[in-house]
């Protein structure tokens, strides 16, 4: 399972330089910062979501999504408005 999803944030991360260059814009350090901490603790999430829900901990698994998934998707969203507002902007 850890083996797909290293190729699947890989993939993502070669889409997003790929499309950094092809629209020539680039992230600020702390957007980098944001966005690599929501990613994350994204990937910290499925991994306790999946190990809890092998244990038929399920209000645990649940949880998981409520107390270190939403604020992840949260940095991810705070990362995509910085880099809107800024290229609003320009």
């Amino acid at each position: 399972m850890w083996f797909i999803i290293g190729l699947i944030v890989g993939g993502l991360i070669l889409g997003l330089l790929w499309l950094m260059n092809r629209n020539n814009f680039s992230l600020k350090w702390y957007e980098w910062l944001i966005s690599i901490l929501g990613v994350a603790l994204l990937l910290f999430t499925i991994q306790n979501f999946f190990g809890s829900l092998v244990e038929l901990e399920n209000q645990a698994a649940a949880m998981f999504w409520l107390i270190t998934g939403l604020p992840g998707f949260i940095l991810l969203a705070v990362t995509w408005q910085l880099v809107a507002r800024r290229m609003k902007k320009a």
